[in-house]
């Protein structure tokens, strides 16, 4: 058996080796049209930033050492410029020699990735902007970095890219500005009222953020490079780093008369077999099935690239695997915090046309009595029906990898809120509260559930009439008098019961606090006195985060 691998990165890696551990017979080529082969694409920035400080840190196997370790042939500089599914061939490209043959197969696996957009507006032939897909790339804004001495940089989109180069230009001096088309960062995995603690982030580390920016052109003017936007502004800086986003590379697939989705991307079934019997596909480039919603998405990540490898393999070599989907799980570190997401945001989970409910909780990352407690905000979305978990956000400084991962394998499980509360996690006042930040979430979310709670959010504050509801803040009154949303009146929770002849019980009273707690108290207190109330999800600081 001959498998022909087209990609030898994350997922076409995982293929050979998979399949080499399950048949130490087969024929395996990867053809690699750049240089470098399984290389640490996720650390590309970090060398930028000095923070991996050796190129070779970078390249985890040589064709060489892949060799030696697998007996996998890997072909370099060695460029698939079409495939002949009639023949089962491919037609190769030396880009040493430029010289073309035909490779046969048995087999062939697609693992192309997807390349970053470059638009119309920015000029090809400028040496001062960059994209940030591979090695040289990398390279490339290094060197011209250090050789230049830059000062400032533009950099042109919040995703994952964008905001890993925004770091790391700015650890190595650069002044960094940032243009996002839509009013937030980090749009497939958080929300905007979990990406508003992104931007104060940036902000704070001295970026300058310019959202609902739709940039018209790019101009190289003498030394700098400048860019318009729709709005008539205009920013230069010493150079331009595009991360709008990538494509899926499926120009080979389509040529060969495979099904590709509306979005460009290479159609596969359970099995990652493309519409031909005989080719496989995976990594960036395919179309997927989201394991939360059901619908088919382009989500390209690392983590379900070596998976879906793994899968590959195993099919080829007769055993019978199945990808279950992906469910989007990411992390990004930023300066001094960390965001995490996994599942569906709520964007999502309305567009999939889930009923769904969200809670919000701002637990420690520990003991907040153990030195150097951080505060984790989360943010879990659940069916109102089943409680189900639809997806969670979570920003911090500590912890939230560990919760993240929590939550990403309750929703892999097809786990309720209700399970979180009965989840036993590690404890000890270094690593974790008696009740996990996890269980937290599940309490909250189980009260709102069952009717101990009834709950408003932040963005029906707005709505509220002061003359036909009552807005109550039961902080203390030094907080209250330092700030508060307008049109709430104080009763701080501990003096609450002696109070209540001050409300008026033919009016639903809305509660706020600093983060739900004590609201939530509040409402037990009234609730159980013949009141109707509401208390403030996520509460002042929420309302802050998103108001600021």
């Amino acid at each position: 058996m001959k498998t022909l691998i087209i990609g030898g990165v994350a997922g076409g890696a995982s293929v050979a080796t998979r399949l080499r551990r399950l048949d130490e017979q087969a024929e395996i080529i990867i053809l690699e049209r750049g240089e470098y082969i399984s290389f640490a694409n996720c650390g590309l920035p970090y060398y930028i930033g000095d923070v991996i400080t050796k190129k070779e840190y970078l390249v985890l196997q040589t064709p060489q050492s892949f060799d030696a370790r697998f007996r996998v042939e890997v072909r370099v500089f060695s460029e698939a410029v079409a495939i002949n599914p009639d023949k089962k061939t491919v037609t190769v490209k030396n880009l040493r020699t430029n010289e073309s043959y035909e490779e046969t197969y048995d087999k062939l696996v697609l693992s192309p990735g997807a390349e970053p957009i470059r638009p119309a507006f920015a000029p090809a032939d400028s040496d001062r902007i960059f994209t940030l897909r591979n090695i040289p790339d990398t390279y490339k804004i290094k060197d011209y970095v250090t050789n230049n001495q830059s000062k400032s940089a533009i950099v042109i989109g919040g995703g994952y890219i964008g905001l890993e180069m925004i770091e790391n230009l700015r650890r190595i001096g650069l002044d960094v500005t940032l243009l996002q088309r839509s009013n937030q960062v980090l749009r497939s995995t958080l929300d905007y009222d979990m990406a508003c603690l992104m931007h104060k982030e940036l902000k704070k580390q001295g970026g300058h953020l310019y959202f609902n920016q739709e940039v018209t052109a790019v101009e190289q003017q003498g030394s700098i490079v400048c860019v318009h936007t729709a709005a008539g502004q205009t920013y230069c800086a010493d150079l331009l780093i595009l991360a709008i986003g990538v494509a899926p590379e499926s120009s080979l697939a389509r040529q060969a008369g495979l099904q590709i989705s509306e979005k460009g991307c290479i159609q596969v079934d359970e099995h990652l077999r493309t519409s031909n019997a005989n080719i496989y596909a995976l990594g960036d480039a395919i179309e997927v099935t989201h394991f939360v919603s059901g619908l088919k998405a382009h989500i390209p990540l690392a983590g379900p690239a070596n998976r879906q490898g793994r899968i590959v393999a195993d099919n080829i070599a007769g055993l019978d695997s199945v990808y279950k989907g992906t469910q989007g799980t990411a992390i990004l570190k930023c300066f001094e915090q960390t965001a995490a997401g996994t599942g569906l945001t709520e964007y999502a989970a309305k567009a999939a046309g889930f009923d769904y409910e969200k809670v919000y909780v701002f637990p420690m990352s520990h003991a907040s009595y153990y030195p150097n407690a951080c505060e984790i905000s989360m943010k879990v979305i659940f069916t109102k029906d089943t409680g189900r978990i639809l997806g969670a956000q979570l920003f911090g400084k500590d912890g939230v990898d560990k919760r993240c991962d929590v939550l990403a394998t309750a929703i892999r499980a097809n786990m309720t809120v209700y399970d979180l509360v009965h989840l036993e996690l590690c404890y000890a006042p270094p690593f974790s509260s008696a009740k996990d930040p996890v269980n937290i979430a599940g309490l909250a979310a189980e009260n709102i559930l069952t009717g101990k709670i009834d709950i408003f959010h932040y963005d029906a504050i707005a709505d509220l009439d002061a003359e036909q509801v009552t807005l109550l803040d039961v902080r203390t009154v030094k907080e209250y008098n330092k700030s508060h949303i307008p049109g709430f009146i104080n009763i701080p929770l501990d003096s609450l019961r002696d109070n209540l002849d001050k409300l008026d019980k033919s009016k639903t009273i809305y509660v706020t606090c600093l983060a739900g707690l004590r609201s939530y108290i509040g409402c037990r207190i009234l609730m159980q006195n013949g009141f109707q109330c509401k208390s403030l999800c996520g509460g002042y600081e929420l309302y802050c985060n998103v108001n600021s």
